[in-house]
């Protein structure tokens, strides 16, 4: 027993120094770059290939092929990555989610390649750089991970490659080269993903698809090690090694021993799907570039061509027909990418693992092998299917509720490679399970007309989540998350919707997949499919149904008509240049078609410029900012609505406060925002709350408005405790926000802003004539209303949001720097309006560093200072005493 131990304790260090290997890799390029490298895998396996190219193709010897590979194709690879994929992501200022779809090109060019240059099928001669003895490889890890710890902690480039991830521009302008210290990072991860290939390829199967994913699979260990310590990754993956190995020993009896079986043999799955779905999350930002979901304009005709080209192969015949028969079901597939990414934005890697569930009940259903279920026919089975596995999309929604960007990215994975591990592996589902297509429709060109009546099908329910309430609340979400959230929309239900619906696409689709192919092929619905059908509904347009019919046709023709991996190949290509350029390749194309594009224009003289600049409207025209003609409380330019009285030192406000805070607490990692803060905020009053930066206004603020929770105290809506509820609850109660930083929804018109917010506001049914009140009130009554809000002044977006918070009838009214951005003849209409509002009894909280503005339009004004306040009164006396300690 003692020598089985021993010997698969040995077994174990070496897959453990494998993983090791690649936690230190990823964890070197993401401190080096901010960058979770999803082609991490991909590199390995390039470099495998590569070595037995050189050693067993061409008869070079171990050495020199593992010199060529490991000291100048790995480093040099990663070098290349940097200059020409990263580095323009990161001058650009890019987010982790836009370099998340740059990698994930990476990934499919380089395993599409490989599929190209040495074929799909499985290799097992690849040449073994060291021996099994798992001490050389243990010492390798040792010495990289305490000399890579050593020089970021002790040197001088340990420091600059800090500053670089923290704060790349910053740290340009403090004299570091960050391109030198970034190459340096790709060319080191590089080599590590390529030293763990070649060790890991002698001992298992090296194919293009399977040792990225392999490979892939270990990034539970950098997550464990939250993408910085060193140490924590080689501990962790090393004990993942050694427990896999010890497992083996294990013969579990009875039904659940396959599971059990595949689950010892997974360790490092399961230990992804902890990390990704438990650990704290890795990466926060939005779940999506704007330019990856942006609305793709459809040319005229286009949906005509789309159909003529879906009806020709009915006129087909043979082999031809029976590829066809792919498109439409991979379509609807693709179309649950629509609806996830495109319409919520949300990032789902997992979408194959839904589809494959959905070909699998179907099959089992089918067969009679479901338990519980009575064998059925098979369109009654693909029903079924579709509704059983449309609640398991909460696998992957829940974690979208508090998870964006990489964190999201890395939960989705890690479901979809968990069910392939786990549910499409094992035996008892799926051995010889075949699938029969419906009654009538067996020929593949009837059961083609069935898929088309499918299809139509599908695209209605996707054409019906971006019209209406609906589509302009996911749109919103899919724009701005916390603005949607202020306007009222449900986000968390929202995102469950979104992912409930995608799962329910893609079992449709997997289903009619697997009944076009007559057998269910686990092979068809493994992770990195699912990376790949990502990135083509991402490169062709993820907002747009007929960008993943183009997808489907793609995929399928290209690699039907051509050797295998020429499909995936070219989508690499074009998913690296949406990282690449900041508009993707549509705009890519426009704006070269633009540029040679031969334009011969009039020039006028310098007279004809000097009466052409005195006739031209002004650019700014001054905003028609007049209430209603009929409300009692529309002001002029000489009069100004009655207030409540101020407060003063001898004076009261008789009644209650409509929103209270009591001893708000609040602090950020040890420092302390809010210290003991109370504040009040009256009906029909213009409270303004001052002080410089970091005094704690905006933490007050996003404490009231829901956005954060303090730790300790308590904020009161009239009687209501609301300290607990989420800002769309809070909205829902009454009480709007706008922010410091615009949070308009670019894809949408202004009108449709607006109408956001009154369909999500306080009141369920609004009045049809609520949007046309705010728009004319702010003055976007005009064609400006049918403008989409990317591009706009930014004077004319703060009225945007101002229109839009004004239009959920609120009650209270907090605003976050409301004048940011205005010009002098807005600030005074804004005044205006506001002072109006006020005397019409809604309660306005103004969070302001332009104190002639407070001293304009409030009634009570707060000092803070520290996270507390330490003046409060009338405007005059407060803002007095502030100038007489500034002199």
């Amino acid at each position: 027993m003692s020598s089985l131990t021993y010997d698969l304790t040995l077994a174990g260090l070496s897959v453990g120094s494998a993983a090791a290997l690649t936690g230190i890799g990823l964890i070197v390029t993401y401190r080096a770059t901010g960058v979770l490298n999803f082609a991490h895998g991909a590199i390995a396996m390039v470099c495998a290939y590569t070595l037995r190219q050189c050693v067993v193709e061409w008869g070079w010897p171990l050495w020199l092929g593992a010199l060529v590979t490991l000291v100048f194709l790995a480093p040099g690879l990663g070098v290349v990555l940097e200059r020409f994929v990263f580095r323009p992501l990161s001058v650009l200022g890019s987010d982790p989610a836009q370099t998340l779809v740059a990698s994930i090109g990476v990934f499919v060019l380089l395993v599409g390649g490989a599929a190209l240059l040495w074929g799909q099928g499985a290799r097992d001669d690849a040449p073994e750089l060291v021996s099994a003895d798992p001490w050389g490889q243990l010492a390798v890890v040792v010495v990289l991970a305490a000399g890579v710890g050593a020089v970021i902690r002790w040197t001088r480039f340990g420091r600059e490659l800090r500053a670089v991830v923290d704060d790349r521009r910053l740290a340009v302008l403090g004299g570091i080269d960050a391109d030198r210290v970034a190459a340096a990072g790709w060319a080191f991860g590089a080599f590590t993903a390529g030293l763990t290939g070649v060790l890991l390829a002698p001992y298992v199967r090296l194919d293009p698809y399977g040792l990225p994913l392999l490979v892939m699979e270990v990034v539970a260990v950098a997550v464990a090690a939250r993408m910085r310590s060193l140490p924590v990754a080689v501990v962790v993956a090393l004990g993942i090694g050694v427990a896999q190995s010890q497992l083996t020993r294990l013969h579990p009896s009875g039904w659940g021993e396959p599971l059990l079986q595949a689950v010892g043999a997974n360790l490092f799955v399961v230990a992804l799907l902890i990390a990704a779905l438990v650990l704290p999350r890795v990466g926060t930002r939005d779940a999506l570039p704007r330019t990856a979901t942006a609305r793709v304009p459809t040319p005229p005709g286009a949906w005509i061509v789309a159909v003529v080209l879906f009806l020709l192969p009915l006129g087909f015949a043979g082999s031809d027909l029976h590829t066809s028969v792919q498109v439409p079901a991979l379509g609807v597939v693709l179309l649950s990418l629509v609806v996830v990414t495109g319409r919520g934005g949300q990032i789902s890697l997992g979408q194959a693992a839904y589809a494959g569930l959905g070909a699998l009940f179907t099959a089992l259903l089918a067969a009679g092998r479901f338990p519980g279920v009575p064998r059925l026919p098979e369109l009654a089975a693909l029903a079924v299917a579709v509704i059983l596995v449309a609640p398991l999309g909460l696998l992957t929604g829940w974690p979208a509720i508090s998870r964006r960007g990489l964190a999201l990215a890395l939960a989705t994975f890690a479901v979809g490679v968990g069910v392939s591990r786990f549910v499409f592996a094992q035996p008892y589902a799926t051995s010889g399970l075949s699938l029969d297509r419906p009654a009538g429709f067996d020929g593949d060109r009837a059961y083609y007309v069935l898929e088309l009546a499918l299809l139509a099908a599908a695209l209605l329910a996707t054409h019906a989540l971006r019209r209406g309430r609906t589509g302009r609340a996911l749109a919103a979400m899919r724009d701005h998350e916390s603005g949607a959230s202020a306007a009222g929309v449900r986000v968390p239900s929202l995102k469950l919707l979104a992912f409930v619906s995608g799962a329910a696409l893609a079992a449709l689709g997997g289903g009619m997949l697997g009944m076009g192919l007559r057998a269910f092929d686990p092979g068809a619905y493994d992770p990195v499919r699912g990376l790949l059908w990502f990135a083509a509904v991402v490169v062709l347009g993820a907002d747009s149904t007929l960008g993943a019919l183009a997808a489907a046709a793609l995929l399928v023709g290209l690699d039907a008509g051509a050797r295998g991996g020429v499909a995936a190949a070219l989508i690499g290509v074009l998913a690296v240049l949406v990282g690449r350029f900041p508009g993707g390749p549509y705009e890519a194309l426009r704006t070269a078609a633009g540029r040679l594009r031969v334009r011969r224009r009039g020039a006028l003289t310098r007279v004809g410029v000097e009466v052409r600049s005195r006739l031209r409207r002004p650019e700014h025209e001054p905003a028609r900012l007049t209430l209603p003609g009929g409300t009692s409380t529309a002001p002029t330019a000489n009069a100004v609505p009655s207030r409540q009285p101020q407060a003063s030192d001898d004076q009261t406000v008789t009644g209650d406060p409509t929103l209270t805070a009591r001893h708000l607490h609040a602090t950020y990692d040890g420092f302390t925002a809010l210290d003991g803060v109370d504040l009040d905020v009256w009906a029909g009053q213009v409270t303004a709350i001052v002080g410089p930066n970091g005094a704690g206004k905006s933490t007050l603020f996003h404490c009231l408005a829901g956005t954060l929770r303090p730790a300790q105290g308590h904020v009161r809506l009239d009687d209501r405790d609301i300290t607990r509820l989420p800002a769309h609850t809070r909205t829902r109660l009454g009480i709007a926000r706008t922010f410091q930083q615009l949070s308009v929804f670019p894809s949408l018109t202004v009108a449709e802003n607006v109408c956001v917010g009154a369909e999500q506001g306080r009141i369920a049914d609004p009045d049809p004539g609520t949007v046309e009140r705010a728009l004319r009130l702010f003055g976007l009554d005009g064609p400006v209303r049918a403008l989409p809000a990317a591009g706009l002044p930014t004077g004319t977006l703060r009225r945007v949001e101002l229109a839009r918070a004004l239009a959920g009838s609120p009650r209270v009214l907090l605003l976050d720097e409301p004048a940011a951005g205005l010009d002098t003849t807005e600030v005074t209409a804004l005044a205006r309006i506001l002072k109006a509002l006020a005397a019409d009894g809604t309660a306005l909280l103004v969070v302001e560093h332009d104190l002639d503005l407070v001293a304009d339009l409030a009634d009570v004004v707060h000092v803070m200072t520290a996270g507390r306040i330490v003046a409060s009164g009338p405007p005059d006396r407060v803002l007095a005493t502030l100038e007489a300690a500034g002199r």
